[in-house]
């Protein structure tokens, strides 16, 4: 096995069909731990793709509401030690000594993998106290978000490498590509484009569209809502708690959105 890149590795994969079976090179999805720690503790592991973990780790701390603004934020660091193993696969969040957050209750909700996402949320009343509701989109060209699956899957280079990564992409609401990441994580995704937005100082983003390649969840539409996105997108289905947590947030929420058609929820 053999590393390519931060998104791929090489390895030797056997073809087995009905009459014979052959063997050629490669590529899959590169999945490895992060561990994030706030000060030397830690207080999430997520399974990822490595490339972008500053991002990551913003956008995690900016859904999680311990950080809004990129000030807030002295140092994103990877942390080096002995064990080379681990060199890459630890970061450590240095925050402003003005910011507060209770240590105990993020570590309680933050234990992440790259299928279920950050287990244990909190509630739907507890995040209206946590973030304003998102400014109205108002009107939006729906022959143009009928366009962006196809402009979202020309930028996924590491999908067409592996066919493994998730992607989250923000359009402006002209359909221009803004930003687009890749992991095997869906909420990863979306975490690397908040946290893109939070320390390039673009916050809120309510003048944009984000578009998700997987389902989405109650976590994703979270995320959006801290990001300030007024429309959601995703290529599959949403679920109840998603569309719950949309109207409470003032988010239009799109799913099935392939084939010049879409579901509005």
């Amino acid at each position: 096995m053999n590393s390519t890149s931060h998104s791929e590795v090489t390895v030797n994969r056997i073809t087995v069909g009905k009459t014979n079976a052959h063997q050629i090179i490669d590529q899959v999805a590169r999945e490895e731990p992060l561990e994030i720690r706030i000060g030397g503790k830690s207080i999430a592991i997520t399974m990822r793709t490595p490339g972008n973990d500053r991002e990551l780790a913003a956008g995690f701390l900016l859904a999680e509401g311990v950080v809004t603004r990129p000030d807030q934020i002295i140092e994103i660091a990877h942390c080096l030690s002995g064990d080379t193993s681990n060199n890459g696969n630890v970061l450590n969040v240095f925050l402003s000594p003005h910011v507060e957050f209770d240590l105990q209750k993020l570590t309680r909700h933050t234990f992440a993998s790259s299928s279920c996402g950050v287990c244990g949320k909190a509630t739907i009343e507890s995040l209206r106290h946590t973030f304003s509701p998102v400014k109205d989109i108002g009107n939006f060209d729906l022959d143009l978000l009928a366009k962006l699956p196809d402009r979202m899957r020309e930028a996924q280079s590491g999908f067409a490498q592996t066919g493994g990564l998730h992607a989250a992409a923000l359009f402006s609401l002209e359909g221009r590509l803004v930003v687009l990441y890749e992991d095997v994580g869906r909420h990863n995704a979306v975490d690397k484009v908040l946290g893109h937005a939070l320390m390039e100082g673009k916050l809120p983003l309510q003048e944009h569209i984000m578009l998700v390649s997987g389902r989405t969840s109650f976590e994703m539409v979270q995320k959006a809502w801290a990001g300030g996105i007024s429309l959601l997108a995703s290529i599959s289905a949403p679920s109840s708690l998603a569309v719950e947590l949309a109207k409470e947030a003032n988010i239009v929420l799109v799913g099935f959105l392939r084939c010049n058609t879409f579901n509005l929820y």
